[in-house]
């Protein structure tokens, strides 16, 4: 297959004449000018880009190095201050540090004099990580080789989310350098606790003078790079919802088994925390652990429509389900259902999932202990049309009514499912994007995975978000996160073409109808 970002003349305007089919504009009179002047500056922008290369990776890396954790409170405030440098160097003003009842976010604007306004969403935080499962030191920030993908950076936060991020910061620095001016204006919005289901970025969306800014914008989208093997992205109409939570069952609350640990010999007449917390996790969902089992818990979710599984199924005509299953170490989907069977249950169901349990001792060998105290830590995802309030409510309700009062439901954060409309300028500017950019896009009803993008979606703010991006990265959250910035794969973006990509999106959402 040719390179869908080849610059040969023919293949772009080949994609040109998709993209205007696709946006619905006319091709005749000023409207052939524009395409034409836009064509030019495309090019200044890509010779820009190339040239601003190294720096552009380096930022990158620079930005790896200072790492933010909202879980571990660490270098909160350097990461705001940092991210505003960011975004003031990019080309913002009116950069600020907003506060919140948490961490910090960010606002900057960009006025280019344009008729219509882009907002895009940040995150500075990242995840947790422990150096000793890493191939390459998870804060240096390496180019590595990938087989199959080309160089790339690896360290926490690569792919999710400073490598997509920087890779937009250098767009408007091309921009700069190109002597091109956005032809849409932006509204930039970031926080630093995602990774904590962003407890405090509602406070920070509608501050008065945030909102206001927030409510000119066509649409908000988060940086994405997860274009497959084959450069196939997905355009999401929605994400789930989440709400992250610890359960914690303790002698001291439970007033029954020990307050601290004791010797196990004790268990024949002393009772155990960590037995109470594993039967209430049982009662949360059906035997097989497949479906949640509180009380209420599906009553307000809406069946995916005809057009969504329609989607679903266009979808995985293209995708390969054996590499799938072995990127995931799998051999099985749940209950044994087919491939196309199994996505429509990826983007339907909400789920209950335990991410990690910790009680009493886990090193080398045993020690015989009875613990006084066991926490599970858990998520669950949320689909239309339930919520974070109702889900919350429900689980307390639920542990209550089983007789586990004493056990406590520690919500961390979490957020609403998202939705967007087919036919929302955003979601059009993105096909027509991609159109252009010769990347194949599939509409996907909803992504699995979850983002505050239901801060956004839902009153006040009330305007379209989504994701957007070309390029490759994964492993986010775990060991070995890698973005790749050299694309060995002719048919996935390297860190040049991700930059362009950034600046097309622009270029649509500007004319697009």
């Amino acid at each position: 297959m040719s390179n869908p970002f080849s610059t040969q003349p023919d293949r772009r305007t080949m994609l040109r004449s998709a993209a205007l089919v696709g946006s619905g504009l006319v091709l005749t009179g000023g409207g052939a000018a524009a395409v034409a002047a836009a064509e030019g500056e495309m090019a200044r922008i890509r010779k820009a880009a190339e040239s601003n290369r190294d720096a552009d990776i380096r930022r990158i890396q620079d930005w790896i190095r200072l790492v933010s954790i909202a879980a571990e409170n660490l270098n909160m405030a350097e990461g705001a201050a940092y991210m505003a440098d960011l975004a003031k160097s990019a080309g913002f003003t009116g950069v600020t540090t907003v506060p919140s009842d948490g961490h910090p976010g960010v606002f900057g604007v960009m006025d280019n004099g344009a008729k219509r306004t882009l907002g895009i969403y940040f995150m500075y935080d990242v995840k947790q990580f422990d150096p000793a499962e890493w191939s390459s030191p998870p804060l240096e920030a390496r180019i590595v080789d990938k087989p199959g993908w080309g160089k790339a950076i690896m360290g926490r936060g690569a792919v999710n989310q400073k490598g997509p991020e920087a890779t937009l910061l250098a767009t408007l620095h091309a921009m700069k350098k190109a002597g091109v001016k956005p032809p849409v204006n932006l509204v930039l919005l970031c926080e630093g606790e995602e990774e904590i289901g962003s407890p405090n970025f509602k406070q920070i969306a509608t501050r008065p003078d945030v909102l206001a800014a927030l409510k000119k914008c066509e649409g908000i989208f988060i940086p994405a790079s997860w274009q497959g093997p084959n450069g196939e992205v997905q355009v999401n109409l929605g994400s789930k919802g989440v709400i992250e939570l610890e359960l914690v069952a303790s002698g001291a609350q439970w007033g029954r088994g020990p307050k601290g640990d004791v010797h196990s010999s004790y268990k024949a007449m002393i009772d155990s925390p960590v037995w109470r917390l594993v039967q209430a996790l049982q009662t949360l969902v059906t035997p097989d652990g497949n479906n949640v089992a509180i009380g209420g818990w599906s009553d307000n979710v809406r069946p995916l429509t005809d057009r969504e599984k329609a989607l679903i199924a266009e979808a995985a005509k293209g995708m390969n389900e054996a590499q799938m299953k072995q990127s995931f170490g799998v051999t099985h989907w749940i209950d044994n259902l087919p491939f196309d069977q199994a996505l429509v249950r990826l983007a339907q169901e909400p789920t209950a999932n335990i991410e990690g349990l910790v009680a009493g001792y886990t090193g080398p060998g045993g020690k015989t202990v009875l613990p006084g105290r066991a926490v599970a830590k858990l998520d669950f995802r949320l689909v239309p049309n339930q919520t974070r309030a109702e889900a919350e409510a429900k689980l307390r309700a639920h542990l209550d009514k089983h007789g586990f009062t004493d056990i406590e439901a520690n919500v961390s954060g979490g957020y609403d499912p998202t939705e967007v409309a087919e036919d929302s300028r955003l979601i059009k500017a993105e096909l027509a994007a991609y159109a252009k950019l010769g990347v194949k896009a599939n509409l996907n009803p909803r992504l699995a995975g979850s983002w505050p993008g239901a801060v956004f979606t839902a009153p006040p703010v009330s305007i379209p978000a989504g994701h957007f991006g070309i390029g490759h990265g994964s492993a986010q959250h775990a060991p070995d996160e890698y973005y790749v910035v050299e694309s060995t794969n002719p048919k996935v973006a390297g860190m040049t073409e991700a930059t362009l990509g950034y600046a097309e999106i622009m270029y649509q959402l500007a004319s697009v109808r």
